[in-house]
């Protein structure tokens, strides 16, 4: 068991996770926590025992050498906390790790009793599929949650999926499970460019955490990186005739569903999202 006894008393925190895998199409989701960690410089404070619920044929161990020593990385999952100052101050804790090979529910109980233990007041999961979308249009990201109060509090979908699942999705069911409020959201990566990374997608899964938590993430490099890479797309499509038709049918499937939200208070939402993220950018030159 994780023991928390040197952990100091956190602000309004927030368990924000994603997990490696097949919940993590391109990547998106464990790029956008590992961004959380590094851009606030979170400390690791506790990982769980990867003996416990990891299988090393499929999640092999690495091995390093620090300084003239060998040493060995195993997989696992580990737990962080970064404190968040604007616009007001918020501590997150962060999960980075793998989907487990094995004890799922007793993997989620010991993530709810480090929840419980430093007064987690929500949960946020965040995860990436494969689905019919066009890289030349914004990024879909669907917020679900399985408590009612939860959906209708955040405006946020109640889950009606059923079918395979992952680690996500069980972790999801046993927050709602213990009464602590839980909303997941998923980033729909094309699944014709499904190899990560794809900044773009972690970009998505980003702006939506701030709009929740109405926080502000510096984003660093990441909008650069996710125009370079729909442009690096978009010349991979463009050499490629039957592609380039395909994303055009996406397009034209994707803008027909959209057309509805064409509004203007869908307009005026997005404009003072921008405005928001503007006043946390550093100005550009000439500015």
């Amino acid at each position: 068991m994780i023991e928390l006894e040197d952990m100091p008393e956190l602000i309004d925190p927030v368990m924000v996770a994603a997990f490696e895998g097949w919940n993590d199409a391109g990547d998106a989701a464990s790029t956008a926590v590992a961004h959380l960690d590094d851009i606030w410089g979170g400390k690791v404070f506790a990982e769980l025992d990867a003996e416990d619920y990891y299988d090393f044929q499929v999640n092999r161990p690495t091995i390093w050498m620090d300084g003239g020593i060998r040493r060995i990385t195993w997989p696992t999952t580990r737990l962080s906390v970064v404190r968040v100052t604007e616009p007001k101050t918020r501590d997150l804790v962060i999960v980075r790790g793998i989907e487990p090979s094995m004890r799922w529910r007793s993997f989620c109980q010991e993530l709810l009793g480090v929840a419980h233990e430093l007064g987690v007041e929500m949960v946020v999961i965040l995860g990436a599929l494969l689905g019919d979308t066009p890289h030349t249009r914004p990024v879909p990201v669907s917020g679900v949650t399985s408590d009612p109060d939860v959906a209708s509090s955040l405006e946020l979908e109640e889950s009606r999926y059923e079918g395979p699942t992952g680690i996500v999705g069980v972790l999801q069911e046993a927050c709602a499970h213990a009464g602590l409020p839980v909303a997941t959201f998923w980033a729909a990566v094309p699944h014709y460019v499904a190899q990560p990374p794809n900044p773009k997608a972690t970009l998505a899964l980003l702006n939506k955490l701030e709009d929740l938590l109405d926080i502000r993430v510096p984003l660093g490099e990441l909008p650069d990186d996710a125009r370079a890479w729909q442009l690096g797309v978009d010349q991979l499509a463009a050499e490629d005739s039957e592609v380039a038709e395909y994303v055009q049918q996406l397009e034209e499937a994707r803008d027909t569903v959209d057309l509805p939200e064409a509004s203007g208070d869908a307009i005026a939402r997005e404009f003072e999202r921008y405005l928001r993220r503007r006043d946390n950018q550093p100005p550009k030159a000439g500015e």
